[in-house]
């Protein structure tokens, strides 16, 4: 069930949630339970909708990490944010916890990837399939082996933050897949969506919504690596 603290934003055309690590966005044929069904039942309960309600996920975020996902409630509303995220005019941003100490406090990765087996693996330019991927980065602090980045999401691929991070040799804390040491809980890794910017599909407006940090950083993690994010909790 939705629990109250997750809603961050709700009108007629969308919902915003802020998913918690370890739920999927969408059902994978698993039968597990789903961010994307439990949003349904939300909209239906609380706006009073009998009969099939229309919500779908406007993107998804993996199983393991947390943060903002935005659903369309309307038909309109899907598909112009649909062409939004195709035509890459939406900001993301997220916050992460990577393994090692960054030599640069900002940066920007390029790397082509190769996506397959439930991974993404850097390659050379031009090969089959291959995808550029591109973000940037700013380091915000650095404890006991650990880095906190703020991360802007330039292109949008499957696992792109963590197989950037990883091929870099900073993966993300908890990143099994990805090769890091640190132990986290299952299906918990250290990467939060904490922001994303769309034009709103009806008000024609730009819209931004912000997900906080889980509470389970502050039990993983030293405060002292946190702090920064206290003072830039509007950014």
């Amino acid at each position: 069930m939705i629990q109250p603290q997750w809603i961050l934003y709700s009108d007629n055309h969308l919902l915003a949630i802020s998913k918690p690590a370890g739920m999927l966005t969408q059902d994978s044929g698993s039968g597990e339970e789903n961010l994307e069904d439990m949003a349904r039942q939300w909209v239906a309960r609380e706006r009073n909708k009998p009969g099939n309600v229309f919500l779908h996920a406007v993107h998804r975020i993996d199983r393991d990490v947390s943060g903002v996902v935005l659903f369309a409630c309307t038909s309109k509303a899907l598909s112009r944010l649909n062409s939004q995220m195709q035509q890459r005019r939406g900001e993301k941003k997220y916050w992460a916890i990577v393994e090692g100490i960054l030599p640069e406090r900002q940066g920007n990765f390029v790397h082509w990837l190769i996506h397959g087996d439930h991974r993404a693996e850097k390659t050379k330019a031009g090969e089959s399939g291959a995808k550029e991927c591109h973000l940037t980065y700013t380091v915000r602090s650095s404890r006991s082996g650990l880095t906190l980045v703020e991360i802007a999401l330039i292109t949008g691929y499957y696992h792109q933050i963590r197989a950037q991070f990883a091929a870099q040799g900073h993966p993300i804390a908890g990143d099994k897949k990805y090769q890091a040491k640190m132990p986290l809980p299952p299906h918990h890794i250290a990467l939060h969506h904490r922001k994303l910017t769309v034009v709103h599909p009806t008000h024609r407006t730009p819209i931004s919504f912000r997900a906080p940090i889980p509470s389970w950083w502050y039990s993983a993690f030293p405060k002292t690596i946190l702090a920064p994010l206290k003072i830039t909790n509007t950014t």
